[in-house]
């Protein structure tokens, strides 16, 4: 685990570092900042409204008294991609845009859902209570 979070607080950087360094000598400092500024607002706009049609996914699902798991998971997928779109940089803006848009967050909930199930079948969860 140590290993991994080394891997992504140093190698991610040094992307970010070299796509800006790259977009930037291609277009200029003045265009590069801009592009990550509509980047960003068009983020914060895609965040807004996928957040308002997941709220209204779960208080259908509970008004009908079913649990919104799915709406719960969309909600954290759309808030993570929230929170890498207002990160600085190119890298982080892709990622967060996987994470926003419909078609591609259901790939990526299929993909946890499979690896949770081969950790849960391999018994590697543990649940204390206290």
């Amino acid at each position: 685990m140590l290993l991994r979070l080394f891997l992504i607080f140093s190698v991610v950087p040094i992307i970010e570092l070299y796509l800006l360094i790259r977009v930037g000598k291609l277009i200029g400092a003045l265009p590069t900042v801009a592009l990550l500024l509509l980047i960003s607002l068009a983020g914060a706009w895609l965040v807004r409204a996928q957040g308002f049609v997941i709220l209204r996914r779960i208080q259908e699902e509970l008004a009908m008294g079913r649990l919104p798991a799915a709406g719960l998971l969309d909600g954290a997928l759309v808030l993570l991609g929230g929170l890498l779109l207002l990160t600085p940089g190119f890298f982080s803006d892709v990622i967060g845009l996987f994470f926003i848009i419909p078609p591609t967050r259901a790939v990526i909930k299929q993909f946890l859902g499979l690896w949770l199930q081969n950790r849960l079948a391999r018994g590697q969860f543990v649940i204390r209570r206290f």
